[in-house]
């Protein structure tokens, strides 16, 4: 895949905000099909839980291998790849009649095209495209423009769902994911460019292993995947079981998607001004808040899109800000890679967050455990936080002119 004459930063960051947008806006979704696949295939919670958390998992594994490859050839051709598996999985899942297809389609497949298509590829070429000073910036609109596909696509997925079905309505998503192909095209790298590895993989990992604030880092965003794809996956069945209707559920992940159009703009706005170890905190102590007060109060229409737009606003609000932070320690020659190694943790922890919100569900019938627990990780991840230092390494700093 040549690399196109018409390939500005500003083409870049809008075609990767738009991959953003439609990969991220369609993974958003899915919590809304895990009551009528459900229902209508006579499973239980956790079998819908388990393929999601597997999505998850995979996703995170592989998102290291896609993020050197990026780094290495260019983000194109992995972003064009990771499209085509997003598709072939969505249209095998609406085709899932076992758990195992179920399994197989979202879970591994939708999965590794995920990790081809998402934050640590697409920030990492954006990065590349873009000065320092407005990395952060860029992030951050790149990410709003992701929210607002969530927000797009969630009450649309719904009524895809409610009039035509669950099936058909998958079928539509794939051919929609279709478009990132094109997009790709904007997102290739000159190979010079694109393979300038100064050290070897061994010693970048090292490197990155022997940071006290990589660990940091790592940790605190596992505790964001545990939060957000509980919430994403259990929110709506949450509702559905406090005796709201089911638009009620999906419109409160809209409005998550909608206000973290404004919370991923403030977040990669106000990361290239102050720490932004010290926003990371302040996210994390803002959603124990949020999700304490919440379940104060009796459920209702109102409580719960209250809480969906103060969730919204710290929602992907972490992702510029760690991102952003491995750049400046670490550098943008391999952010992919490294990103994608700190996305692992994440992904790690919306494993357990997919899975035990549906495992504790059918133990105890009800997700209380699984909320205190999400508010018990929102203490630890503000303390990793703290002591993080944002420096460049001495060999980034040796080597600027």
């Amino acid at each position: 895949m040549p690399a196109v004459p018409w390939r500005t930063p500003g083409t870049v960051l809008l075609c990767g905000a738009l991959v953003l947008s439609i990969s991220l806006g369609v993974r958003h979704a899915f919590g809304l099909f895990l009551w009528p696949m459900s229902s209508d295939l006579d499973w239980s919670r956790e079998v819908f839980a388990l393929a999601i958390a597997t999505q998850n998992l995979v996703w995170g594994l592989t998102q290291p291998f896609a993020g050197r490859l990026a780094d290495r050839y260019g983000a194109g051709w992995i972003v064009f790849g990771g499209a085509l598996l997003y598709a072939v999985g969505l249209y095998m899942m609406s085709q899932a009649l076992t758990e195992m297809a179920l399994f197989v389609s979202s879970g591994i497949i939708i999965g590794i095209g995920l990790s081809g298509t998402t934050f640590p590829v697409v920030f990492g070429v954006i990065s590349r495209a873009l000065p320092a000073e407005k990395r952060s910036w860029a992030m951050g609109v790149s990410m709003s423009v992701g929210s607002l596909g969530q927000f797009v696509l969630l009450p649309g997925s719904d009524a895809l769902i409610s009039a035509v079905g669950w099936s058909a309505a998958l079928l539509l998503l794939a051919a929609l994911s279709l478009l990132m192909l094109p997009l790709s095209a904007a997102l290739t790298e000159p190979q010079v460019r694109a393979g300038r590895q100064a050290l070897p993989v061994r010693e970048i990992l090292d490197e990155a292993f022997r940071h006290r604030g990589f660990w940091l880092l790592s940790f605190g965003f596992f505790v964001c995947g545990f939060q957000v794809v509980f919430i994403a996956t259990h929110l709506p069945a949450f509702m559905t079981d406090g005796g709201l209707d089911a638009t009620s559920g999906a419109m409160a992940l809209a409005l998550i998607g909608l206000f973290n159009i404004a919370g991923s703009y403030l977040a990669g706005f106000w990361g290239g001004r102050v720490s932004k170890p010290a926003l990371l905190s302040a996210i994390y102590a803002a959603r124990l808040g949020v999700i304490a007060i919440f379940l104060m109060f009796p459920l209702s229409e109102w409580s719960a899109y209250t809480f969906a737009i103060a969730m919204g606003l710290l929602w992907l609000s972490t992702v510029p800000l760690t991102n952003g932070t491995v750049a400046t320690i670490f550098g943008v020659g391999n952010m992919s890679m490294l990103g994608g190694v700190v996305f692992l943790f994440h992904q790690l922890g919306a494993f357990l967050g997919g899975w035990l919100g549906g495992y504790l569900y059918d133990i105890a019938g009800s997700y209380d455990i699984v909320w205190m627990i999400a508010m018990g990780l929102s203490v630890v991840a503000a303390l990793l936080n703290l002591p993080i230092k944002e420096r460049p390494l001495p060999r980034l700093v040796e080597a600027q002119p």
